[in-house]
């Protein structure tokens, strides 16, 4: 935990020693990336505003080495910042002030994300089955019949698989656009936001009330498994 705020500090502390994690604090990030560097951490809770560096800095010198996640805990509220966080190899960015059942549940989330061997191969939403390895989507038939294959163009097919290959996750525009249209599409944000509603009308029960393709405005978006 890297923070330069005392109280903050020791609240987290003892509220994450009472559930059982083993706990290293750093208030600088130099100090954070020397003691990482000694104790290899599986997952890094960090303010980006810190007395010697930007919390950036400390991302990118960690990410040189290590893919433990990375959840941000900052009291900037500007996208820009939340972006550049995210786009330097921050897992998820959670905005003081924040409620502890949320980032406890972020945590577990990054640490599932974390763990090998934990990829299905299909993945449910609500009617709707994803097969990743099949590279299908079907809906389960109801009571009348109703069911089959949902077409999707491939494009809507390497979106999809990009967010639920990362469940949980919180994806930057940026890193969408870089994974599913690659180089020189960093300023294509309307074709995101087009094949992301086309999604949600294909999968979604609701398009309009997203269940599980959600968007985190002014940062991007994130698949919320049930």
């Amino acid at each position: 935990m890297i923070d330069d705020e005392p109280q903050i500090v020791r609240a987290l502390r003892i509220n994450l020693r009472a559930r059982q994690y083993d706990v290293d604090t750093a208030l600088t990030g130099s100090q954070a990336l020397h003691q990482a560097a000694q104790h290899p951490p599986d997952l890094v809770i960090l303010d980006l505003g810190l007395p010697d560096m930007d919390g950036v800095d400390v991302i990118a010198g960690l990410r040189g080495w290590t893919d433990a996640p990375i959840i941000v805990l900052s009291g900037r509220a500007d996208s820009t910042d939340k972006v550049e966080a995210l786009d330097t190899g921050a897992d998820d960015y959670v905005t003081k002030p924040f409620g502890m059942d949320e980032l406890l549940a972020r945590m577990r989330a990054a640490v599932r994300r974390g763990t090998p061997g934990t990829s299905e191969p299909q993945v449910r939403l609500g009617d709707v089955i994803v097969d990743l390895a099949a590279k299908r989507v079907m809906r389960t038939s109801d009571g009348d019949g109703a069911g089959g294959d949902i077409r999707l163009t491939p494009t809507e097919w390497h979106l999809l698989e990009v967010l639920l290959r990362h469940p949980g996750k919180l994806m930057s525009q940026r890193q969408l656009l870089a994974e599913v249209w690659g180089p020189g599409y960093a300023d294509a944000t309307g074709n995101l936001r087009l094949y992301m509603a086309q999604l949600r009308r294909k999968l979604e029960p609701d398009p309009a009330r997203p269940h599980w393709l959600l968007t985190e405005p002014g940062m991007g978006y994130r698949f919320q498994p049930s």
